[in-house]
């Protein structure tokens, strides 16, 4: 059985688009070619697929709109060609989805948003909402407030953040090549496309070495890079040429095409292993007996109810520890709530939550995909 005999299955995917396939290599945006790839990402989402796209191409189009021919030096000058291109990017996208009748969502994210935990679970929070409420979301790095350089290669570690965050099952990085060769094809006219490998293999290194032109620095390691971090939450990543036609459709209908990275791990063992490696913890329930059975034999989330006593003082996102009567850790996971408001809501329904705290987040105070059996 081939690996690629997975691509079908995944129901999930975060399809990242690079600049110099969006701006036709630097000319402005290809509004024919975004067309196509629209057209496509609707026939996916009739076939049932989830869609969260993570788009390039703000800078590269803000650009061209202010009849710069070269990229400038100054950062403000380029958050300023951030902004501009920005409006006619999503503009552009906005036009075409609807075409279809799909809603679009623009969400602008830095790498601060994805480090912080609390800002990673709201986030995660409203992206999952988007992809419930069928609306694709088109995500880019928020150029116009980010203080570092801006690397155009860079949203392709953001794609596979944004994988890890939703909990994608594949993760599709169109390029401007047919997919990963052995070695550099434009040095080596016998280069040959990979069609599968394992994210982690240790020889991808070598083979990727190189960057890529003027608008997209990284070139091929920045995507190994980014399919070996989709990996950690057991996405599988793709790696296919965004101009061979209907490249979308026909890798969903399991042609083979591009190049597969496989992840080692399925997505939900590949997340209990992320967790129980979180050593540090900023807190502790203690459960009573009833809620220990329920997380021990049946599996379940930690509901408020079944908590006894809160310890420690930790915020929204942070790793706390689940204990007995006795003090015997039972679990650690990401608890949905501050430690003052999980004092308060403790021990009682969770229909009474926003009733105690004005609101409500979550009906768990830590849901069992971020719970941890110790």
């Amino acid at each position: 059985m081939s690996k690629r005999d997975l691509i079908p299955q995944a129901k999930r995917w975060v399809i990242k688009i690079g600049s110099a396939l969006l701006t036709n290599d630097g000319r402005g945006l290809d509004t024919d070619a975004i067309a196509g790839w629209v057209k496509q990402m609707a026939e996916l989402r009739l076939q049932g697929i989830e869609l969260v796209l993570v788009s390039s191409g703000a800078v590269a189009a803000g650009m061209r709109r202010l009849g710069w021919n070269s990229r400038p030096t100054e950062i403000h000058q380029l958050q300023a060609a951030a902004a501009v291109g920005q409006m006619s990017l999503i503009q552009t996208y906005e036009t075409e989805f609807q075409r279809y009748g799909l809603l679009t969502a623009q969400v602008l994210l830095d790498h601060d948003d994805l480090s912080s935990r609390q800002r990673y679970l709201n986030a995660r929070s409203t992206l999952k909402a988007l992809v419930s409420l069928n609306v694709v979301a088109v995500i880019n790095e928020n150029d116009t407030v980010v203080t570092d350089e801006i690397r155009f290669g860079d949203n392709d570690t953001l794609g596979a953040l944004v994988a890890n965050l939703i909990e994608a099952d594949l993760l599709v990085i169109l390029t401007d090549q047919q997919g990963m060769y052995d070695s550099d094809p434009r040095n080596n006219p016998k280069a040959k496309l990979l069609s599968e490998i394992a994210a982690d293999d240790v020889r991808l290194e070598q083979m990727a070495g190189g960057t890529g032109g003027a608008l997209g620095r990284g070139g091929m390691i920045t995507k190994v890079r980014a399919a070996r971090v989709a990996a950690r939450s057991g996405a599988d990543t793709v790696i296919i040429g965004g101009r061979i036609e209907n490249a979308l459709l026909r890798i969903a209908a399991g042609e083979n095409l591009g190049t597969f990275l496989w992840a080692e791990q399925q997505p939900q063992a590949a997340r209990k292993r992320w967790l129980s490696g979180q050593l540090q913890t900023r807190g502790t329930l203690v459960l009573d007996d009833g809620a220990v059975r329920v997380l021990r034999e049946q599996g379940k989330s930690l509901l408020p109810v079944g908590v006894r006593d809160v310890r420690g003082d930790f915020t929204r996102g942070d790793m706390v520890i689940c204990a007995d009567s006795e003090g015997r850790e039972v679990a650690r996971g990401l608890v949905n709530y501050h430690a003052d408001e999980a004092r308060k809501i403790i021990g009682k329904p969770s229909s009474h939550i926003a009733e105690i705290l004005g609101y409500q987040e979550d009906n768990e105070l830590i849901h069992r995909d971020n719970l941890v059996l110790s």
